[in-house]
């Protein structure tokens, strides 16, 4: 199964990169980013509610919803403003660049919630290897869309 684990992760990536191209179409059409962010979502949880369905993994008790800790509850905000911005930017940009830079600070980000662990994440530390990766990223990026004024 772990080896299975990339193919997953790639597989996962590739959808996200079409999904964003279709729903930043799908907020040209309908003339609003925030409106297709929003259909965008609610098909997301109707989809999501029914796969919960399916594998009855039922109803948290109200204790259990108490006990999570608040800031945990702001991850739909960021995703709303994350997405609504891939939304926005894509017909601007192109899926290619908007995609490329996206997943730049994603990375970005990542290597340093690893570094700290952060929301109790496995801790995985800065080195100079992940450095080096992240500086041959982010200059990768820039001379792939690197455009002369």
């Amino acid at each position: 199964m772990s080896s299975l684990l990339p193919w997953l992760a790639l597989s996962a990536g590739g959808a996200i990169a079409i999904q964003a191209g279709m729903n930043a179409r799908l907020g040209v059409e309908l003339g609003s980013t925030m409106l297709g962010t929003g259909i965008a979502f609610a098909v997301a949880c109707l989809v999501s509610l029914l796969v919960v369905a399916v594998q009855r993994a039922g109803v948290p008790s109200v204790d259990r919803l108490q006990s999570v800790p608040l800031y945990l509850w702001g991850g739909g905000i960021i995703s709303a403003f994350g997405v609504g911005m891939f939304y926005f930017l894509i017909p601007r940009m192109g899926v290619g660049p908007m995609m490329s830079f996206a997943l730049t600070g994603q990375i970005v980000l990542a290597v340093i919630a690893s570094h700290y662990g952060w929301f109790d994440q496995p801790v995985k530390p800065m080195n100079v290897t992940r450095l080096i990766g992240l500086a041959v990223l982010v200059a990768g990026v820039s001379l792939i869309y690197w455009e002369k004024a």
